[in-house]
């Protein structure tokens, strides 16, 4: 079967799925100059950004932990009293190297406290390790931080000393973690002498010139540690390498590369100096307890040495009998004996005195001492460490913190146990010395036998030999702890010193540069895209023809001018050409009739029906048809007024009476155009309208002219217009553009299918600036041979409504 001819209106859905795509696209790219103009702000906003925002860099570095056993003696012994052999944390060193009291130590040493700046081309710069200036502050006495000061330099040797920002506080140093706001500060703008002291109640500072130029200006503001310590601890950041790692990464950020290199460096050089104190703190006090020792012994050894060689002299005894001699060597490893056990005795009291009294940085391992008790040994250096763990978690958590509480508890017990170890090698160095007394009394009285010249050198001798073993027993002792000290190092080392990042961190540039760039493009965009969310008003004639379940056959632009008779006022307009497109169109609607009733109506009053059918007719009427134009809205004529006629009869004096239509009608108003207006307003004019010389009316004009154009009412508004469209073969429903509702265009689609109404079509009037929908060629606007070309006459250019309207989230 032949399928039938396709209509030249008719819309196929793959045309219409190609239309939407170039809707979208079309919708947003008439205005590529606003969107590109937002683009280029973007991203000159960004570039602004970029330059005006102090630049902040990452600086990085890393140190190695060496978790490695604490080393100490007889740990298995230690192990097997149920106790743990503490080592070195990852997670307790992080927390060193984040504690306030380590940052405040390398800020301390860094001199920090005084930031110096000058203007810069975007803005202040700071200057760091070359200003030219140099103010020294008195932190002992209270002082204003925060605010900034001006320097001036005024030459010889004088400066202007002003305020920029006085938003001061007030540091104590009696209470440096108060700080109050001072308003009135006491200090007073003016001129000074450099290297002047500038002293009041609440500062003291002095300014030195290192290579200050004549004029120049250069800015500071004081801070204190404290404060300082807590800016470079929240931006502070250690973290391991990965989960297994014992490796450190440090990151600090900040706005001065250098300054924050030094700062790293500083910090993990305290930090590796603290774990070297903290070992050599065992060599230390074993030093100091042998020097203790050594003072006393030194004196008696000396006056005893004396004694010895004034008695020998005295007495011309210089040399023991062999029978001495031999007294004189058992009573000798006795009493060497003797001395250590006092030795050993004089430290297990002094021990537990620490113990008693929790001073337990004090503690001296025995095996420097000489004691060879493996687990008093290893009890003493757990403490020890154990001691070292607290101070470290102390440094991060609070007492309360569950690792810090169960460190004090193995502490508590690790006390315990030594306590009761002491107990028991006090006892037994008392047991012994005991029975060391009691065999040096058997062998002195073995030396009662001797001559008494013999026998009271023996007795000096005795002594001086005593002290003597001593003394050096001391010495070797303390060296060995000397060089115990001098051989200890870090077990912790610096991987990586602190390094810069040669790009900020913040801003990041091509990123700022990026997001600019999007953001001036998504806001017009955005802007677009809700401008038409909200809009309920018709814009785009692609929606209308998507929307309407009826053809669309012409797009009539928007007239500017003062007469609505454009076809005869200006012959070769743009809207002329519209309604001639249009004439030509509805020719392939009406093919093979002589005769055409032509139907104009719309939704509501306003949208320029009355307009298109004055027009329109007066097109028919340029091509040499006859024409007549009926005017049918009975309750609001207007053709009237456009021609200068008057609506004194028409046709409501034709159906209240029995009079011919003919006398009625107004002839060659214009050439080819007869004019039959509606007449006075009659009361009932939907009533009037159903009356059988209506019929008679439609049937008579049909017959006597080429073209009839009937200007009916809104049919949106009045019921008779439907009434009217059973006598037309052509029905036109006229929107405009921001004028007509959305809704409209269901309203003309029910118009066919549920009041039946045949020939229906629209038609779209007021459209403004056919370049903003691509043209439409088909309908008779934006299209044709020679349309908008100089060469061929057709050049006049549409008028665009006023930019700002375009830009409303809605039409007004």
């Amino acid at each position: 079967m032949e399928q039938p001819a396709s209509h030249p209106f008719q819309q196929n859905p793959m045309e219409e799925e190609e239309i939407d795509l170039k809707e979208i696209l079309f919708k947003y790219l008439r205005y590529w100059k606003v969107i590109a103009f937002c683009a280029f702000i973007g991203f000159f906003l960004a570039f602004a950004f970029n330059q005006l925002v102090t630049p902040v860099y990452k600086v990085q570095s890393s140190v190695i932990i060496k978790d490695e056993d604490s080393g100490m003696l007889g740990s298995g012994l230690f192990e097997q009293a149920g106790l743990n052999v503490p080592k070195n944390n990852v997670e307790n060193e992080m927390g060193i190297l984040t504690s306030f009291s380590l940052v405040y130590e390398a800020l301390e040493k860094l001199n920090l406290n005084v930031t110096y700046s000058r203007d810069g081309f975007f803005g202040p710069e700071e200057i760091y390790l070359t200003s030219p200036l140099l103010v020294e502050v008195d932190w002992q006495h209270p002082q204003i931080i925060y605010g900034s000061f001006a320097v001036e330099n005024l030459g010889d040797g004088q400066f202007e000393l002003s305020i920029e920002e006085d938003e001061f506080l007030l540091f104590s140093p009696k209470d440096p973690n108060f700080k109050t706001r001072i308003e009135n500060v006491e200090i007073e703008e003016g001129i000074y002498s450099f290297d002047e002291l500038l002293t009041g109640t609440s500062f003291k500072f002095s300014i030195s010139n290192i290579s200050m130029d004549k004029g120049e200006k250069v800015y500071f503001n004081l801070k204190d540690t404290g404060a300082l310590t807590n800016e470079f601890r929240s931006s502070l950041e250690v973290s391991p390498l990965n989960r297994t790692s014992t490796v450190l990464n440090l990151e600090i950020e900040l706005n001065n590369r250098r300054k924050g290199e030094n700062f790293l460096n500083q910090l993990m050089e305290d930090y590796l100096a603290r774990e070297l104190n903290e070992k050599n703190r065992t060599a230390t006090n074993t030093i100091n307890f042998i020097e203790g020792q050594l003072s006393g012994i030194s004196d008696s050894l000396s006056f005893i040495e004396d004694r010895l060689e004034n008695y020998r002299s005295a007495n011309s005894v210089f040399n023991l009998t062999e029978e001495g001699t031999l007294i004189f060597q058992r009573l000798a490893e006795l009493e060497e004996q003797k001395a250590q056990m006092d030795l050993s005795l004089s430290y297990y009291r002094s021990m537990a005195t620490y113990l008693g009294e929790e001073e337990l940085n004090d503690l001296v391992a025995p095996s420097f001492i000489g004691i060879q008790d493996p687990l008093l040994n290893a009890l003493v250096i757990s403490l020890a460490e154990l001691q070292s763990e607290k101070v470290r978690l102390t440094a991060s958590f609070s007492d309360e913190t569950p690792a810090v509480r169960e460190v004090n508890s193995k502490i508590k017990n690790t006390q315990n146990a030594l306590s009761e170890n002491l107990r028991n090698a006090i006892s037994n160095a008392e047991t012994k010395l005991s029975e060391l007394n009691d065999r040096i009394r058997q062998v002195e009285r073995e030396i009662n036998r001797l001559p008494s010249t013999e026998r009271n050198l023996l007795g000096i001798q005795r002594q001086f030999t005593i002290n003597e073993n001593i003394y050096v027993y001391l010495l070797e002792k303390r060296a060995e702890a000397e060089i115990t000290r001098a051989s200890n190092y870090p077990s912790n080392n610096i991987l990586d010193a602190a390094r810069s990042a040669s790009v900020p961190v913040f801003p990041r540039k091509n990123i700022n540069y990026l997001i600019g760039i999007l953001f001036g493009i998504i806001l017009p965009v955005g802007f677009i895209t809700l401008r038409d969310l909200f809009n309920t008003k018709i814009r785009d004639p692609h929606e209308v023809e998507k929307k309407l379940r009826v053809p669309l056959i012409g797009l009539i632009g928007y007239s500017t001018a003062k007469t609505n008779l454009v076809v005869h006022s200006n012959p070769k307009s743009v809207i002329t050409e519209a309604f001639r497109n249009l004439r030509a169109n509805m020719s392939y609607l009406s093919m093979g009739k002589n005769k055409l009733m032509i139907g104009l109506s719309s939704s509501i009053s306003g949208e320029g029906k009355t307009f298109c059918s004055i027009n329109l007719a007066a097109v028919y009427a340029l091509s040499g048809k006859k024409v007549l134009l009926v005017g049918l809205d009975l309750r609001k004529p207007r053709i009237a007024d456009d021609f200068d006629l008057s609506n004194d009869r028409g046709v409501s004096t034709y159906l209240k009476s029995e009079t011919d239509w003919k006398p009625l009608v107004h002839q060659e108003v214009k050439e080819n155009l007869d004019i039959l207006l509606s007449g006075p307003i009659p009361p009932n004019p939907a009533e009037l309208m159903l009356q059988d010389r209506f019929s008679y009316l439609m049937e008579e004009i049909r017959e006597a002219y080429d073209i009839v154009i009937l200007d009916c009412p809104p049919v949106g508004l009045v019921s008779e217009t439907l009434e009217i469209f059973k006598y037309s073969q052509i029905n036109l429903m006229i929107l405009r553009q921001e004028f007509s509702e959305k809704s409209a265009c269901d309203y003309i689609n029910s118009l066919q299918e549920q009041n039946g109404v045949k020939k229906l079509y629209a038609v779209m009037n007021g459209v403004v600036n056919k370049s903003n929908y691509g043209g439409y060629g088909k309908y008779g606007y934006g299209g044709g041979y020679g349309y908008g070309s100089k060469g061929y006459g057709y050049h006049e250019e549409m008028p665009s409504r006023a930019w700002w309207r375009k830009w409303l989230p809605i039409s007004v």
